[in-house]
């Protein structure tokens, strides 16, 4: 007898039609064919089991299973659940009315028949809407992630007997009905108002959230980087339901069942221990690293040179492109990595370069070594390079200033993004300024005529690069929309060049007669020593 089921399997974030098909044949013995894994295999014993503490037995002749298409190799426990039920059916124990070939099926078995969540619900839901599928079974836990995919039906299942009964009788199991899916009143506990002063690192954040542009935070311990990076999703905007969708499939590969639609951007903080793997994706069975987890939001990376050199350069490609691809011999796939870049460092190993007070112990070959860990190509990828300088106890606890709220930062993100929207809504693949493409830069950002001789004057002198034209271009048409204006103009543009300190050459101790060696002027900043 045979019998025919059909599931899903996971390629990348994307799933595909998988045909479980059961033949009981003549003499002993059982065979998983269609390049199964190794929980795949083990899943014999996880059947048996669970078939013989409900009722049913496990075929004693000959038992061929294949899983179609078979040149494509599966993963994962998704398939323990339409196995039983093709055995069930192919040993005639029990009768299909023929339901079962609208329906597909995954769910991992337990051993008295429990049925656990697997990996991927949002995208086999997404897979068996395209297929034209009446329903779709899978485990309860998955059922609230699933739901989000509209004009398909979905039956969570609990236990393998709920799946006979839906079978064999008039029982049915009542469609899934999820609940409210976006909330735009959220709250963080993680306000800028917290923070005293730095009115200038603050406005680069401000700039970065409402164009999606990378940043770099560089200055002295203790200076509130850390504490300003950690409060920058307060002020980004919602996700759209389309970008939901997308961060939802993403966790729901990596993490397993997600808790319904991910409302809030993602602020993904790696150690800066993680291998390059962990961060680019891969693996023996590929699933998404830090770059894809971050996926619209925030991958901040702290102590950015004390990264691997291999680690940091992989964010190259994501950078520019968006997205990583991740080859191996039998297969290329591509995960998306559509996110804003958050680094912070300091000046020099021993983080008091140019300290108005306290002295630099770093020698020209210490900072030499220290800056190189970071190349030029990568920091030319980053927009904005902010400097944050440390701030006296008067300043902190004696100023009379009120520190504006996340909530109206916020705002005027959201007014700059809203611009933004209408300006690229007929314009695939482009949501925000940082995503302009540099073959259309000029339809979108047209200068006045000072700011023109201005910009192509500091980057001669400056010798940058077109990438790093383009860049602080984008840049200033994001401050432009902060102010509502349709033409970029002159202190556009110069705001924009006055977050460009790295690309200059690299600062030096400053020597003298009337200067210790590891001394610096009181007055010297960052940019003053470069």
């Amino acid at each position: 007898m045979q019998a025919k089921i059909f599931s899903s399997a996971l390629y990348g974030i994307d799933a595909f039609r998988v045909t479980v098909e059961v033949s009981i044949e003549r003499g002993i013995g059982y065979t998983i064919s269609g390049l199964p894994d190794d929980a795949i295999k083990e899943s014999w014993s996880r059947l048996s089991s669970a078939l013989n503490n409900n009722g049913f037995q496990m075929p004693r002749t000959r038992l061929v299973i294949n899983l179609a298409p078979a040149d494509v190799r599966k993963t994962g426990t998704a398939f323990d659940l339409p196995m039983a039920i093709a055995i069930l059916l192919a040993s005639e124990q029990i009768a299909d009315i023929g339901k079962l070939k609208d329906y597909l099926l995954v769910g991992e078995l337990g051993l008295d028949g429990t049925v656990y969540p697997v990996k991927g619900a949002l995208s086999i839901a997404i897979q068996a809407k395209k297929e034209k599928f009446s329903g779709l079974v899978l485990p309860f836990e998955n059922a609230e992630e699933a739901a989000l995919i509209k004009g398909i039906n979905i039956y969570p299942v609990k236990h393998l007997n709920e799946i006979r009964s839906f079978i064999e009788s008039d029982y049915s199991i009542q469609p899934f009905s999820p609940v409210s899916i976006v909330n735009q009143n959220r709250h963080y506990p993680n306000d800028y108002a917290d923070v005293k002063g730095q009115q200038h690192v603050k406005r680069a954040l401000e700039i970065a959230a409402a164009g999606g542009h990378h940043s770099i935070l560089i200055g002295p311990p203790g200076t509130g980087k850390t504490m300003l990076a950690k409060r920058l999703p307060s002020i980004l905007p919602p996700l759209s339901e389309k970008e939901s969708l997308e961060t939802t499939k993403i966790y729901s590969i990596a993490n397993g069942a997600a808790k319904g639609l991910i409302t809030e951007r993602p602020f993904r903080s790696p150690h800066h221990t993680t291998s390059d793997i962990a961060l680019a994706g891969g693996g023996t069975i590929i699933t998404p690293g830090e770059v894809s987890l971050a996926h619209n939001g925030v991958l901040f990376l702290d102590e950015l040179p004390e990264f691997k050199r291999s680690a940091i350069e992989v964010l190259r490609q994501p950078l520019e492109d968006k997205e990583v691809y991740i080859s191996r011999a039998n297969m290329r796939l591509r995960l998306p990595a559509s996110f804003m870049l958050l680094a912070a460092m300091n000046a020099c190993p021993c983080g008091y370069l140019c300290h108005p007070t306290v002295p630099c112990t770093c020698s020209k070959r210490a900072l030499y070594w220290y800056r190189r860990k970071i190349s030029g190509p990568l920091l030319d990828r980053i927009d904005l390079h902010i400097e944050v300088e440390p701030q006296s106890m008067q300043e902190l606890f004696q100023g009379t200033r009120k520190e504006e709220k996340s909530a109206i930062i916020r705002q005027q993100v959201m007014a700059a993004r809203n611009i933004q929207y209408q300006r690229y809504k007929d314009t695939p693949g482009i949501s925000c300024n940082a995503q302009i493409e540099d073959n259309i830069l000029d339809s979108f950002c047209m200068l006045e005529d000072t700011a023109r001789k201005f910009i192509l004057t500091k980057v001669e002198q400056a010798s940058l690069s077109m990438r790093a034209y383009a860049r602080i271009l984008k840049v200033a048409r994001t401050i432009a929309d902060l102010k509502a204006s349709d033409i970029i103009q002159l202190d556009h543009v110069a705001e924009a060049f006055h977050f460009r300190i790295l690309d200059k050459p690299l600062p030096t101790v400053i020597k003298s007669q009337n200067l210790s060696p590891w001394k610096h002027p009181s007055h010297t900043n960052i940019r003053a020593a470069i």
